[in-house]
């Protein structure tokens, strides 16, 4: 079945991304504030719905919790959407599936809060956030016009295929995620962490080279590459600042904003790294035939 394309559908799955991001930054900015156990009970705060005060860290604690709650709203309205407008039945069940990763994460927060951070819950609580984002943004790609249009189908000769190396990439940069919030969270040392971009280093290399080796005429493919080379570039760079900003500012009584600030654009640009990853993923299998799929070329050829 040919799906059709609803740009009412996809734009309101593109700002749900967009208000995600928003929600990575309030998270990045209650963590790196300290300010996670300010409010202690869940799922109200301070035993109402609405406090009567907020000061200190429970503004970013209570921010946090109202735009978490406005993201499951969207994410429900999202659900509903698609099941109305989209005849495509695996992707109403995956934007169910979606809501429910919302609903549990909430939960998860909330025992953040009840087991006073203890047992990891925090770095469950972070990983499991990326992944919801990218679930998110998957959703927006397979609405857009893009996804449903006709496309010529690529050819991929050489070993490991380009969907193996794009899936180990972004697995590569989840992990790293999940050395980065431990450390974060006091759960881990540095050095895991430092070793694991070099890590991401080495397959994001690889992942860019095969794809301009071997798709060089794709424009898709080709601006992923040079999105995955900016974005790890750029979250290298930030990296090394922020641990630099939680070194100079290591006796200081409270976060300092030069810590906070570099410390919550490294975790948020981070996410956008796993994006691009899962971007990668996604365009692959829309525009490479994996093994044993017939694909049609552009001079009428069949090739398997």
């Amino acid at each position: 079945m040919k799906a059709t394309y609803h740009p009412g559908v996809h734009r309101f799955a593109v700002f749900t991304v967009c208000w995600t991001i928003l929600l990575l930054i309030a998270g990045a900015l209650v963590t790196s504030n300290a300010a996670a156990l300010s409010v202690l009970d869940w799922p109200k705060s301070h035993g109402a719905w609405i406090p009567a005060q907020i000061t200190g860290g429970d503004v970013y604690e209570y921010s946090h919790r109202v735009i978490a709650g406005v993201l499951g709203i969207l994410t429900l309205i999202l659900t509903v959407l698609v099941w109305l407008k989209d005849e495509r039945r695996w992707l109403r069940w995956f934007t169910v599936i979606a809501l429910g990763g919302i609903v549990a994460q909430a939960v998860l927060g909330g025992e953040v809060v009840i087991q006073f951070l203890h047992y990891w819950l925090p770095v469950w609580h972070a990983c499991f956030a990326q992944i919801m984002f990218g679930a998110l943004l998957s959703i927006a790609v397979f609405t857009s016009r893009w996804w449903v249009s006709e496309r010529v189908p690529l050819e991929d000769h050489g070993t490991p295929s380009i969907h193996s190396l794009a899936l180990l990439n972004a697995i590569v940069i989840f992990l790293q995620v999940f050395l980065g919030a431990g450390f974060r969270h006091l759960e881990i040392p540095i050095w895991p962490h430092a070793a694991g971009s070099l890590a991401v280093l080495a397959t994001v290399l690889w992942t860019a080279v095969v794809l301009r080796k071997r798709f060089e005429k794709s424009p898709e493919l080709t601006k992923m590459r040079i999105l995955l080379h900016s974005v790890f570039g750029l979250q290298f760079l930030l990296g090394i600042g922020a641990y630099w900003s939680r070194l100079v500012t290591a006796h200081a009584l409270q976060p300092m904003p030069i810590m906070v600030s570099l410390t919550v654009i490294h975790t948020v640009v981070g996410a956008l790294l796993f994006a691009v990853s899962i971007l990668t993923i996604l365009l692959t299998y829309r525009l490479v035939p994996r093994g044993g799929e017939v694909a049609v070329s552009s001079r009428g050829q069949v090739a398997v």
